[in-house]
């Protein structure tokens, strides 16, 4: 049973991931992230086990199971993991799909040798960040890989009205083409992203060194690789 103090990440997912509808239009509108390069990344520390938090329509999941011993898919939504379940019988591979979230997600078996996460931890305000990621910790073995891929801040908090006028002109025009102005700047608002001096000392705290770090030139996507202490 969930602590009555304990956040709801049902509520923090946006209403939109829940939607059939909307999760069946999902790949298109974000793109197709390549993951290769982050799966190259986890199979160079030797990694066989991999938990996918925030694992939406199987991106990752679904590739790094051809490429891993487990892939455990973690997402909050029943309608991502249904459309995750079907992309994973496509391709002949197995996944372990588990409705729950950051703060909810009980793992079973050994500790894992890596955590995965895009765009996803950015859905909880930074208290619940410290607490989500003190529980990726507690999935790792020591030595374990947390490969960390967000929007997050890397710019002088000086130029943020700046940075986001430009952030929002830079949208599409057409919703089911992209991410459009009025979208990113509904996230602005209402998601959780937050500044690159803010999120890294979180990391720290909770018990992961920095192994490499990844900026775009805007300043707004970090990827991370980190090893648990």
């Amino acid at each position: 049973m969930r602590p009555t103090w304990m956040l709801d990440e049902t509520a923090h997912a946006g209403p939109e991931h829940l939607d059939p509808g909307f999760v069946a239009g999902f790949d298109r509108k974000q793109g197709y992230p390549d993951p290769a390069s982050d799966i190259e990344v986890l199979a160079s520390y030797g990694v066989r086990s991999v938990v996918d938090l925030g694992a939406g329509t199987g991106q990752f999941a679904v590739p790094a199971a051809a490429a891993f011993d487990r892939v455990v898919a973690v997402d909050v939504s029943p309608a991502m993991l249904a459309y995750l379940g079907e992309r994973a019988r496509a391709a002949g591979v197995t996944v372990e799909p588990v409705q729950a979230g950051f703060l909810s997600y009980a793992h079973e078996g050994e500790p894992v040798d890596a955590v995965y996460t895009r765009h996803a931890l950015h859905q909880l305000p930074d208290f619940w960040k410290v607490v989500a990621l003190h529980r990726v910790a507690g999935v790792l073995r020591p030595g374990g890989v947390l490969r960390l891929r967000d929007l997050v801040y890397d710019f002088p908090s000086a130029t943020t009205e700046q940075v986001m006028d430009g952030w929002v002109a830079g949208g599409v025009d057409d919703p089911s083409a992209g991410y459009t102005g009025a979208d990113y700047a509904e996230h602005v608002r209402t998601e959780h992203s937050t500044f690159r001096w803010l999120l890294e000392p979180m990391l720290d705290h909770a018990g992961f060194d920095l192994a490499d770090v990844e900026y775009d030139d805007a300043g707004l996507f970090g990827a991370y690789t980190c090893l648990k202490r």
